[in-house]
């Protein structure tokens, strides 16, 4: 047997910050001093570990001295404090409004999970992605202009549209904000998502011509602003690997994505 030491590339500060949530909670429900296998801070530790690893939970439990079954319920009580601090979206754009953004970016991102158990109306697994062709959850989000992640969804089965996903959980308030000077700007994947959304045009099916040269510009336009936010999803996945594939009930997919963007704030 050889022992050796690791580093976590946390800074302390995002450490401490999940810390001192942990230990208001515990305060909060009662919790005796010493009676749980580890106090905040090497709680907090595991957890941070999970999320920057996109491991099993059984190592970081191991290595904290605690059974598995206790870092699962570790993990999940950290991930439900971290998801509940996450930014409401008419809170998000409020805030845009007031700082004067020009605009802001929605886009939809597939997170990779385990197969399981459930199917659509005509039959299909529930969870499967025919875009990415594996089983994943829909999770859209809302950049900045800069590609700061700003907004994440709860979780859609992999088998739901993007378009889908944004009428349920993104949609109603986007159009508020378009009202109020705030435009969203999307991919062809949200064509028809409705007014204050612009998107790209697209030929007609039916009609092999090019597109105008209007319409060309118009597109090269949108795509090189809206491209700064293709950055967002992939900052929040490479920054905490946990969200590039989830091993543990898919449901918990957007929980996980907003305590992942809420750490990913305290790291900014």
């Amino acid at each position: 047997m050889v022992t050796y030491v690791a580093m976590l590339d946390v800074p302390r500060p995002v450490v401490e910050f999940l810390a001192r949530l942990l230990a208001a909670h515990r305060r909060r429900i009662g919790t005796p001093r010493g009676s749980r296998g580890l106090g905040p801070f090497r709680q907090a530790v595991m957890v941070l570990r999970w999320f920057r690893a996109a491991g099993c939970v059984h190592c970081p439990s191991r290595d904290a001295g605690i059974s598995q079954a206790t870092g699962y319920r570790y993990l999940h009580e950290a991930i439900d404090l971290l998801a509940a601090r996450a930014p409401e979206l008419h809170h998000v754009l409020t805030r845009c409004r007031v700082e004067g953004v020009n605009h802001v970016i929605l886009d939809g991102t597939l997170i990779s999970c385990d197969r399981v158990a459930g199917v659509t109306e005509n039959g299909n697994d529930l969870w499967y992605s025919g875009k990415a062709t594996h089983f994943a959850g829909n999770v859209q989000f809302i950049a900045a202009p800069d590609g700061a992640p700003l907004w994440v969804s709860e979780v859609e089965p992999g088998s739901v549209h993007d378009l889908t996903v944004a009428r349920i959980h993104a949609l109603p308030a986007l159009y508020v904000a378009a009202r109020d000077g705030l435009p969203t700007l999307a991919d062809l994947g949200y064509t028809g998502a409705g007014i204050g959304i612009h998107t790209p045009f697209r030929p007609h099916p039916d009609i092999p011509s090019p597109l105008a040269e209007d319409n060309r510009t118009h597109n090269r336009l949108l795509r090189g602003i809206r491209a700064l936010g293709e950055r967002a999803a992939a900052e929040l996945k490479q920054r905490w690997r946990a969200l590039q594939h989830v091993t543990i009930s898919p449901n918990r997919i957007g929980a996980i994505a907003k305590a992942a963007l809420v750490l990913n704030n305290a790291w900014r």
